[in-house]
């Protein structure tokens, strides 16, 4: 038996594959999927009626289904896979939850994760993305993302100052220390909110959330009402713009094991308040993109790191989500639209590349970016069809 020697020991390769971009990347990711929904989640909760404590057990649910989605599919794989919740659901549940009952919504959220699980089961949607030319696939992820990034010039509107100095340390940590870029704007950007009083963080008391069990109640008005949209909404407006930006950035996927597993733990967490897991799309995007690591095959910390979050804050639900909600809103955007502009540069180049097939990836990236909604299904889905029913219309393009 070989003695042990300190020179010898060699971390697990998980941790040999981590670096300061991808935490940086996985705490952006986090961050992002916080942040654009949360109070989203707490408006839908309020609208229905809800105490404080079964809001915090919806979050408590949706948290701990996210980490462990996140961790096992992306340990698995060795691919950046986030799991996030639906952010469209929640907007979706503002104007759906009030006049049913949280023991009916319950069951349509479950009837949705059926749902989900059932299509993990079937090869439908593997087929669909089999069939997905590349290009539009970019094009899809690009529409999506800069739709998002396209907020920092609303919120500089607001907070010129802030903004600006972000934008400008972005720019020189890119030219002198690239894989450092986004940290060092998150950094800067959080001196400045703090040194203008901007970072007005409420005293709270931190304690563990414990979640709160609700006995579902299947009733066929709310699953056609809720449940329905819920998993249509899901599908169009987050799976499949998630498998997208992987495809998009040299991942190639099975989804059928991702659908199985989110469908299952929605399920199973339906019973606390969660309202459905997804794969994320905007969320992921951080982590797949060069920006979080130069090697492809080391991203997957990034999502792991994210994972890891995603747990904590399910611990302490109730009470970060009083947090998340202090941030100032301008930081938020801001950081979040600097991450993703190295994704929006690939996906633009990659949906450029083949000629043939410019026009519809130009067509999917405008409708996808316009953020046009047509009965309650958002502008990827819409996006995807515009530019699929462009090349079969054009098929000449194809060989220009």
């Amino acid at each position: 038996m070989r003695p042990f020697s300190p020179l010898s020991f060699r971390p697990p390769k998980v941790l040999r594959d981590s670096s300061l971009s991808t935490l940086t990347a996985g705490f952006v990711a986090m961050l992002t999927g916080y942040s654009s929904s949360l109070v989203l989640m707490v408006q839908a909760g309020q609208a229905a009626g809800l105490s404080t404590e079964q809001i915090s057990s919806w979050i408590w649910a949706l948290s701990i289904g996210m980490a462990i989605c996140t961790l096992a599919l992306s340990l698995r794989y060795r691919i950046p896979l986030v799991v996030v919740w639906s952010t469209p659901g929640a907007a979706l549940l503002i104007t759906s939850l009030p006049g049913v009952t949280y023991s009916d919504a319950i069951g349509a959220f479950m009837f949705c994760g059926l749902l989900l699980l059932l299509s993990g089961i079937s090869s439908t949607v593997a087929r669909l993305m089999r069939l997905l030319p590349a290009s539009l696939a970019a094009a899809l992820l690009a529409g999506i993302l800069f739709r998002i990034s396209s907020q920092i010039l609303q919120a500089a509107q607001s907070q010129l100052g802030l903004v600006l100095i972000m934008f400008v340390s972005y720019l020189l940590a890119k030219r002198w220390a690239p894989r450092y870029a986004v940290l060092l704007a998150l950094l800067c950007g959080t001196l400045i909110a703090w040194l203008n009083g901007m970072l007005d963080l409420p005293d709270v008391q931190w304690q563990l959330t414990l979640p709160e069990w609700t006995t579902p109640r299947f009733s066929l008005s709310a699953m056609i009402s809720i449940g329905l949209p819920l998993y249509i909404v899901a599908m169009t407006s987050q799976n499949l713009p998630g498998l997208a930006i992987l495809k998009s950035d040299g991942y190639e996927v099975d989804p059928a094991p991702i659908l199985s597993l989110t469908g299952l733990m929605s399920v199973l967490l339906a019973p606390f308040g969660s309202h459905g897991l997804n794969l994320a799309a905007i969320s992921a995007a951080v982590c797949t993109g060069h920006e979080a690591h130069a090697d492809p095959a080391k991203r997957y910390t990034a999502a792991l790191f994210c994972g890891a979050l995603f747990g904590g804050i399910a611990l302490f639900a109730g009470t970060l989500t009083v947090l998340f909600m202090a941030l100032p809103e301008a930081l938020v955007i801001s950081i979040a639209a600097l991450a993703l502009l190295g994704s929006i540069v690939g996906g633009l180049t990659k949906a450029m590349e083949s000629p043939g097939e410019r026009e519809a990836a130009l067509i999917a990236f405008m409708v996808t970016a316009s953020g046009f909604t047509l009965f309650s299904i958002g502008s990827a889905f819409w996006g995807l069809i515009a530019g699929a029913l462009t090349l079969f219309i054009l098929p000449n393009t194809s060989k220009s």
